[in-house]
């Protein structure tokens, strides 16, 4: 009898039946997630500078507030930081969520209220759960723990007034003490900052817990999994948490890891559930295990639109509400949040697979890209290539990145140039390299044309990472753990350079 998670299903039955109901409501939805936005902050600094009192509809709300970034915020996020009140929510926002968003070395403080929490951030894990029982009937999860794996810097104060930390650690520093009963390590293991200590405290406190689910990144999982199946001695997971039924993963595309986890955890009733959530807020939920894309959630108090990609770079993009997407098309991703982040480019972007509901697959980041010669190649394409590669081979990708290498000799301008490390490696890497090179064709038409007759494009080039390649790197940037990761690909070679040149060097 499974008394804890047939005691679940009951509970989220209500909520279910509002989000099979989606699809009806659609747009009044996001009308309500609008207006409460502008009520509720119209008296504060940022609100009476836009005049929020007076703003109606959505053309007003987006011809008078403009486009933002992180740099635009920035001021109005350091006088939050500084114990001011009423800024860009009401209130005083005590915690603020470090991230840097790819592995650069900036900071990003992004503020996390009580509403975005409650409204957003803990809503939806409890509907990812309401999903994922729906969906297996046969669930056990709740008679067993949950490893979630969270970032590597526990929450620290910033000022008197202010604390930081990553997301997850936010999230955990202020959960309901009540889930502390469904969740392992303690919490004093895994708000530990210091990543590789943590990583073995981590194995010790859980090789021995009965674990039925799993959450985080899909690299750093890997790495925890192996490093479990180190100290345990066992070949797969599977034989040290035989109840294990399902990883919820996020924050980077699961295909090139799908084999990896398929070998270390053969169970047939293993379970893989993708979400989109992010330090600015929680977004999308796989709601269907045969469908990859994600159900937008439309209820959290976010307000989304969008910015067609290709008018990103112009002088003035112009931005759609969800109403006005089309599918099939590129869209930069732009979120106005309880958290007080107004018409704020996330730096994701997507494409929609369906309208009624909102069914999404995100494609890749603004920033991450190659259109060197004019391919358009999106991390998306990338992952989908790869993922047909690996299939077609036997082969297993750890990880990658990509950038343009010029001025080849011959009539090419250069081509691509993919630094991989494989968990096992194909038999024969040309042959590896000439399918990945066909499949890029296949699914970006930009890359294919770019290829023909190779009137810009060479065909691409791959050079082999040793072992451990990128988690060094991470590690000599001290971005070990947590939502970090390497962008996969770049239209500069800043990044590809730095890792080859590391590539030379014996293992740290």
């Amino acid at each position: 009898m499974s008394f804890f998670t047939n005691s679940a299903r009951l509970i989220f039955c209500p909520r279910l039946r509002q989000m099979e109901r989606f699809d009806q409501r659609i747009d009044e939805l996001q009308q309500q997630q609008f207006h409460y936005l502008l009520q509720t902050a119209s008296r504060t600094v940022w609100g009476q500078h836009y005049d929020f009192a007076h703003i109606k509809d959505y053309s007003t709300f987006s011809q008078r507030v403009p486009l933002q970034v992180y740099d635009d915020l920035r001021p109005y996020i350091h006088r939050m930081i500084n114990g001011e009140s009423d800024i860009l929510w009401p209130g005083i926002t005590r915690w603020f969520a470090k991230s840097s968003g790819t592995t650069s070395d900036k900071s990003k403080f992004i503020p996390v209220t009580n509403d975005i929490l409650r409204k957003c951030h803990y809503q939806g894990p409890k509907d990812l759960v309401a999903f994922y029982l729906r969906n297996h009937p046969a669930s056990r999860m709740f008679e067993g723990k949950g490893l979630i794996l969270g970032g590597s810097h526990s929450p620290s104060p910033i000022n008197q007034r202010a604390h930081q930390g990553d997301l997850s650690a936010v999230l955990l520093q202020n959960l309901n003490p009540f889930v502390e009963l469904f969740r392992v390590p303690r919490k004093q293991i895994i708000l530990m900052n210091e990543w590789e200590s943590k990583l073995q405290a981590i194995v010790k406190a859980t090789c021995h817990a009965h674990v039925t689910n799993l959450s985080g990144v899909p690299s750093w999982m890997l790495t925890l999994i192996k490093a479990i199946l180190a100290y345990t001695g066992k070949q797969t997971l599977t034989e040290v948490w035989p109840d294990l039924e399902v990883f919820i993963h996020g924050g980077i595309s699961f295909e090139p890891y799908r084999s990896c986890y398929k070998q270390l955890i053969p169970s047939p009733n293993m379970h893989y559930m993708e979400s989109y959530n992010a330090s600015e807020g929680f977004f999308g939920i796989q709601d269907d295990p045969d469908d990859p894309a994600l159900l937008l959630m439309p209820d959290y108090g976010v307000f989304y639109e969008f910015v067609p990609l290709e008018e990103l770079e112009t002088p003035h993009p112009q931005a759609v509400p969800l109403e006005g997407v089309e599918i099939g098309r590129n869209y930069a991703m732009v979120i106005s949040t309880p958290g007080g982040l107004w018409r704020y480019l996330i730096g994701d972007t997507v494409r929609f697979t369906s309208l009624r509901p909102p069914k999404l697959l995100i494609t890749g980041r603004t920033k991450h890209y190659i259109n060197a010669f004019g391919e358009e190649l999106m991390v998306g394409n990338a992952e989908k290539a790869l993922a047909m590669t690996c299939q077609e081979t036997g082969a297993i990708v750890r990880e990658y990145t990509a950038a343009p290498l010029f001025q080849l000799s011959g009539k090419a301008e250069g081509c691509h140039q993919w630094l991989i490390e494989f968990e096992k490696a194909p038999a024969d890497l040309a042959d590896f390299a000439q399918r990945l090179d066909q499949h890029l064709q296949q699914v970006n038409s930009d890359y294919e044309a770019k290829r023909y007759k190779e009137i810009s494009l060479a065909p691409l080039q791959i050079v082999v990472a040793r072992k451990d390649l990128f988690y060094d790197w991470m590690k000599q940037k001290g971005k070990l753990g947590g939502q970090h990761k390497v962008p996969r690909l770049s239209n500069n070679r800043t990044l590809l350079e730095a890792l080859i040149a590391l590539n030379q060097s014996p293992s740290a």
